[in-house]
């Protein structure tokens, strides 16, 4: 390219004035928002204290739960669909013989790490029998990593503990 090529047009750089130079604009308008923030309303809570409400617990995402059956047993078919559906790859299931006629499988073991899942929601969506849940309970904490990866008893402890709360997806009214 030379400079006295006739189809280049060379524009010249603005000048800025004394503001632009200065930046004095830019900072008050940080300061103002800095400001604003400082005097509207909190957005925190006092915990213990207070505990927070998700403001829609059934679209909220928190642990996980293994549902039941009218019998009260694990409404699990062992059909793998959540651990195959799970991108954090956290699920694992063992499957067994199912001691009951109405199915062929069902889980021996069921653990999934916490700490390793994102709470997508893809196993609950996966689910064909609706047996696995995520529940609006959110304060999740653990002295070690092995406390964090709940097994088929702790998942079915916490059904019991929702289950009045959060009845199951698959018996509430549907969503407008």
């Amino acid at each position: 390219m030379k400079p006295d090529d006739k189809d280049i047009v060379w524009i010249q750089e603005p000048e800025l004035g004394y503001s632009g130079r200065s930046y004095v604009r830019l900072f008050v308008e940080g300061l103002t928002t800095t400001i604003k923030h400082l005097v509207g309303p909190k957005q925190t809570i006092e915990s213990p204290e207070q505990r927070y409400q998700p403001p829609d617990p059934l679209l909220y995402r928190g642990v996980h739960r293994l549902n039941r059956d009218e019998q009260g047993r694990v409404k699990c078919v062992a059909c793998f669909l959540c651990a195959t559906a799970c991108p954090a790859h956290c699920i694992d299931i063992v499957a067994a013989e199912s001691p009951w006629p109405d199915r062929e499988k069902y889980p021996e073991s069921f653990t999934i790490d916490e700490l390793r899942c994102i709470f997508c929601g893809m196993c609950e969506e996966a689910c064909p029998v609706d047996a696995i849940e995520l529940t609006s309970l959110y304060d999740l904490s653990g002295k070690s990593r092995e406390e964090m990866i709940f097994d088929k008893e702790k998942l079915l402890s916490v059904y019991d503990q929702t289950k009045d709360a959060e009845p199951m997806r698959s018996k509430r009214e549907p969503l407008p």
